[in-house]
């Protein structure tokens, strides 16, 4: 079962390291500004603890802004499916 909901910047982790686009980062910024976050980034949610594989840019923005919480797709998963996505 997936659900959206706000979950706080600080406690989503991102345990891949990722090169964005600066560009794409600062047209992603003033899109959220104007019309808010139209796409929620997906996390794993993994004995209670958010991990983000996707999202990069959407990310960095919301960070960039300063914004506390973003809009998140959450999807429980074991641990076992959290390992895969770090190998």
């Amino acid at each position: 079962m997936v659900e959206v909901r706000e979950i706080p910047l600080q406690q989503i982790r991102r345990p891949l390291p990722r090169e964005n686009d600066a560009n794409k980062v600062l047209e992603l910024m003033k899109s959220i500004q104007e019309e808010g976050l139209k796409e929620p980034i997906d996390v794993l949610e993994v004995d209670g603890e958010y991990y983000g594989f996707s999202g990069c840019h959407r990310f960095e923005a919301h960070q960039r802004l300063g914004k506390e919480t973003i809009k998140c797709r959450v999807r429980r998963a074991p641990r076992a499916v959290l390992m895969r996505h770090l190998a």
